[in-house]
Parts: structure tokens; C-alpha cells; sequence
């Protein structure tokens, strides 16, 4: 019932690497910039990253550029996260988000993201 099924989370090392998955559903994949949030134990959601439509322009949070790497397929409607360089502090549940940046910023005190999906956790830890 919920449009994003989230994957790829799991407990690893610092410095290690891992790929998140967003499949979605029920809506027109191919229209609409995509996001990625994160959201640590006791904190509000923080934005991670964004792409748009086609997947020619992305932007990233300064804590993970340089490290992470967004990316979506049209023919799976899925996107992807490739997370390298893991730190401790990017331990957090992950959700994926309808919306550039922009959109983002501007609603995130009001969206509930677990209502979308179920996010995936992520776990650094040595």
C-alpha cells in the first residue's frame, strides 16, 4: 500500500560501502525529481539528496558529497543511493522522497516520510 519500498540497508564498518533502493509505485515515476532524507535517533530529517527527472542533475548535503551518489532507473522506477566512505555519523534511517531540494526544504516540517515508506536502516558501526 505504501508507494516506496526502501532496501539495501545493513550494519557495516566505517569506511565501507553500501547501495540503498527505492522501488516505487503508483505514481508517474519519470515526472517528478526524487530525494533521498535521513533521519538519525532523536533528530528531525535531514536532507541528503536530490535528482532530477532524467537524472542529469543532482545535488548532495555537504556531509556526503563527494561520497554518495544518486542515481534512478525509469525502466525499474526505482532509485538508488550509492553510499562509499561510511562514517559513524550517517548512521540513520533512510527514506526516499517525491521532490527536488527545494521542495523538500520547504515542506520537511510537515512531512511525515514514514508515511511513504518504511525507510531502511543503516547502521555504522566498528
Amino acid at each position: 500500500q505504501r508507494p516506496f519500498v526502501e532496501s539495501g540497508g545493513d550494519i557495516v564498518q566505517p569506511g565501507g560501502s553500501l547501495r540503498l533502493s527505492c522501488a516505487t509505485s503508483g505514481f508517474n515515476f519519470s515526472k517528478y525529481d526524487m530525494t533521498w532524507v535521513r533521519q538519525a535517533p532523536g533528530k528531525g530529517p535531514e536532507w541528503v539528496s536530490s535528482i532530477n527527472t532524467d537524472g542529469s542533475r543532482s545535488s548532495y548535503a555537504d556531509s556526503v558529497k563527494g561520497r554518495f551518489t544518486i542515481s534512478r532507473d525509469s525502466a525499474k522506477n526505482t532509485l538508488y543511493l550509492q553510499m562509499t566512505s561510511l562514517k559513524l555519523e550517517d548512521t540513520a534511517l533512510y527514506y526516499c522522497a517525491i521532490g527536488d531540494k527545494d521542495d523538500i526544504l520547504r515542506n520537511i516540517q510537515f512531512v511525515d516520510f514514514g508515511s511513504w515508506g518504511l525507510g531502511t536502516q543503516v547502521t555504522i558501526s566498528s
